[in-house]
């Protein structure tokens, strides 16, 4: 008896980013909204297909998005607010603009705030309500038009849709009333789409319910219990439409006992990163339900061992009987890319332990089946040595002390060195590191890389670029300049290809957050650093200027969380590694006389484990000393930055004080400034740079908007410690909005420094 398999999602994007590329034309008003809408059904299809091929049980729908799940989620329910609704805009055209702003003839407006998916790399636009929402299903959803359209291509699906307690729970809520006060008209409009579905041919739902992964208080509990006991009312009354709760990212401790007496069809669970979910099914499970055990890693590309997989599922088996147990994936697929098939230039040997999303669909088929021939290809597959130990690398770790993580002098001392050393102005004005790629930027990169320019025409067209990135900074009156960032595709890609240990992938893209896709490098091996890798651009750069340029480095808990990392090792291992690395370039730098380097943990908390007892034991502990491993060396005069993307820090704003940076530049802008209240509260010692505009939107902020952002800062933070800056880099932004944005920034912090006079001394 084989059993039945299930996949939470699937990618949306393309195999070769044709939903970016599309939406990204659309924007440009170059393709019309039927055009777009045409290629998001061509990749809506293909999914379905591919899934059906395989011979997926339970294959969802709704699982596509033209940029966000929790968006999609928002407009499902009517809860997005009238700012953007009232735009004279298409629908879909309001959409993107609550998803990254607008600025034109129907009005202006900034968009929605945007944080890390749970411990992904990938971000989720943050729903906000107020007092005055009325949450109602929307009339022609997208949920149930999916439905409909895989339904007519032959494919029945499982609708997917987030679920009511997640919804609400990462909501923000703008006047007095929470997320309490808005659950009973969701489960009237789940209800609602639950028996719309049903009368379509719909026989299951299934509701995503990730946030049962984090710590639950009573009142949590409560919340959600007192949701799902009247929606499973509601739709136990209305139709015959089966309900599949669907957690991920996790273990449910909390909530387990109560999960399993709800009375759910089918309850979905994580026996990847749930560490304590083998253990509660082991307890007990609920009477006459199936269990979708999620088995097959969802986010890592590696080949599964089907030894320890069967294992795992004998272990479930005694605790559920096999006709009630499905076999999924741990998470969506839409953290890993579409298929091998697409990497043309890697090698059978390489790509033989790779598994994306549509060889985990065959991985999925040959558990199910105990396909033993599969099993033992397997087996032979993970009896091999893939990795061979570098001997230095194990020496330098080994030799490793306690004084090599620390700087000297102290904080303060080095604060009164770098400011007589500078003399740099009150608010220092700076970017987070790269001007805006044009066409030509990224045509010399692909030419040099097809090898139809030479190696010295791709320097000379990238230094003519740092020269005109140089000039311009200094025109526009920035204090302390970078270098444009033109020889790098990807903050991470970059350094890892000039790594050993790593490989690169050909089309392995991902979707971080939108149209904004990355390619992951893959830790192959031991990480080494074996010449330098930006100090030839930075040493150019600070020689056309008198001014302070940046070096521009990726810390080594960002590379290693925007990677495919082993599974064969640690993480604190390849963080170590990579620190290393990363810090003999750092010496390197200073070395040739670059006085400021900037060494970016942009993904420094979205690894952080999502229950707060396991923060340090798994991961601040060894995240922490890691960064502080690859500056402990450099000298005071030199000053140390680092740059942190969409996060919420205010959880762990003392461990980001303990990294010993210099200054610290935050994505702030989308989050309200919220993050000002916790600085204040811990007495952060770092001076910082909360960003003062959102860089992801096109709209160009005025001056009196940045000069309101700065002064309720000052509220927060010293004058002498604040530094004024866009919240993240300028790669994706056009000139067109980059020049007036950063030139409104210059008149903002020269305009507050008349008001507040005084020095940094």
């Amino acid at each position: 008896m084989s059993f039945k398999t299930s996949v939470i999602g699937f990618p949306r994007i393309g195999k070769q980013r044709e939903l970016k590329f599309a939406s990204e034309k659309f924007f440009k008003v170059e393709l019309s909204e039927a055009e777009l809408q045409n290629t998001a059904a061509q990749l809506r299809a293909y999914g379905w297909k591919k899934q059906k091929e395989a011979g997926i049980s339970f294959i969802p729908s709704n699982d596509f998005s033209f940029y966000d799940n929790m968006l999609d989620t928002a407009f499902l329910l009517s809860a997005v607010p009238a700012r953007y609704t009232k735009l004279e805009l298409s629908p879909l055209e309001k959409y993107f603009a609550a998803a990254h702003g607008y600025q034109g003839a129907a009005g202006d407006v900034k968009a929605l705030p945007m944080k890390k998916w749970f411990n992904t790399n990938y971000h989720y636009i943050v729903p906000e309500i107020s007092d005055d929402t009325c949450i109602s299903l929307q009339a022609d959803n997208k949920v149930l038009f999916e439905y409909k359209e895989a339904k007519s291509a032959g494919v029945q699906t499982v609708p997917t849709v987030i679920g009511a307690y997640t919804f609400l729970h990462l909501a923000t809520y703008t006047g007095s009333k929470k997320a309490v006060d808005f659950a009973d008209a969701v489960v009237d409009a789940f209800a609602a789409l639950a028996k719309e579905l049903s009368e379509a041919g719909a026989e299951w739902i299934s509701f995503a319910e990730p946030a049962l992964v984090f710590d639950m208080t009573d009142t949590d509990k409560a919340l959600f219990t007192s949701i799902y006991n009247a929606l499973l009312q509601k739709l136990r009354a209305q139709s015959n439409i089966k309900i599949i709760l669907q957690t991920y990212f996790g273990d449910i401790r909390d909530i387990y006992d109560e999960v399993c007496t709800l009375g759910f069809d089918a309850i979905g669970l994580d026996f990847v990163e749930g560490k304590k979910t083998l253990e509660l099914v082991q307890k007990g499970f609920a009477k006459d339900t199936l269990l979708i055990a999620g088995i097959i890693n969802g986010k890592n590309i590696w080949r599964a061992d089907y030894q320890k997989k069967n294992e795992l599922i004998e272990q479930i088996k005694k605790t559920v009987p096999q006709e009630s147990l499905v076999i999924g994936t741990s998470c969506s697929l839409l953290h890993v890319p579409y298929t091998t098939a697409s990497e043309e230039k890697l090698f059978d040997d390489i790509l033989k332990h790779f598994a994306y999303a549509e060889e985990k669909l065959v991985e999925l088929g040959e558990i199910a089946s105990a396909d033993t021939t599969a099993l033992e290809n397997n087996k032979k597959l993970f009896a091999q040595d893939r990795v061979i130990k570098n001997p230095a690398v194990t020496k330098a770790l080994a030799q490793l002390k306690e004084e090599d993580f620390i700087r000297k002098p102290d904080f303060a001392e080095r604060e009164k060195i770098q400011h007589q050393t500078f003399k740099l102005p009150l608010f220092p004005t700076t970017t987070i590191g790269s001007f805006p790629q044009t066409k030509e930027v990224r045509a010399n990169r692909a030419a040099y890389k097809k090898g139809t320019i030479t190696k010295e025409q791709y320097v000379e067209f990238n230094q003519k670029k740092i020269a005109e990135c140089i000039h311009l900074q200094e025109k526009l009156g920035l204090d302390v300049l970078v270098h444009g960032e033109f020889e790098r595709n990807d903050m991470v890609e970059y350094f890892g290809n000039q790594l050993d240990g790593y490989i690169f992938t050909q089309n392995a893209w991902v979707q971080s957050y939108g149209t904004r896709c990355v390619k992951p490098p893959v830790i192959w091996g031991d990480v080494s650093r074996n010449k330098p890798m930006t100090v030839e651009w930075s040493v150019f750069a600070q020689s056309q200027t008198d001014k302070i340029v940046k070096g521009m480095l990726t810390g080594p808990v960002t590379i290693l969380n925007w990677s495919f990392p082993r599974e064969d090792i640690s993480l604190k291992e390849q963080a170590q590694q990579l620190a290393l690395a990363i810090r003999d370039e750092v010496l390197d730098l200073e070395k040739n006389g670059i006085k400021i380097i900037q060494i970016d943990e942009a993904a420094l908390r979205e690894k952080l484990p999502l229950r707060h007892s396991d923060w340090h034991s798994e991961y601040l502990d060894w995240a922490i000393p890691a960064f502080r491993l690859v500056h402990a060396k450099v000298k005071p005069e030199t000053q140390i930055h680092t740059h942190m993307c969409y996060s919420e820090f205010n959880d762990i704003i003392r461990d980001i004080d303990a990294m010993d940076a210099d200054v610290i530049t935050f994505e702030a802008s989308r989050a309200d400034l919220k993050i000002l209240d916790a600085l204040k509260e811990a007495n952060f010692r770092t001076e910082v740079g909360p960003g003062v505009y959102d860089i992801h939107s096109a709209r160009v902020p005025s001056v009196e908007e940045i000069v309101a952002a700065l002064q309720k800062m000052l509220a927060k933070v010293q004058k002498e410690k604040l530094w004024v800056n866009p919240d993240c880099g300028l790669k994706t932004r056009g000139e067109e909005e980059t020049v007036p944005s950063l030139t409104n920034l210059v008149a903002a912090a020269r305009e507050l420094r008349e008001k507040e006079g005084g020095s940094r001394q």
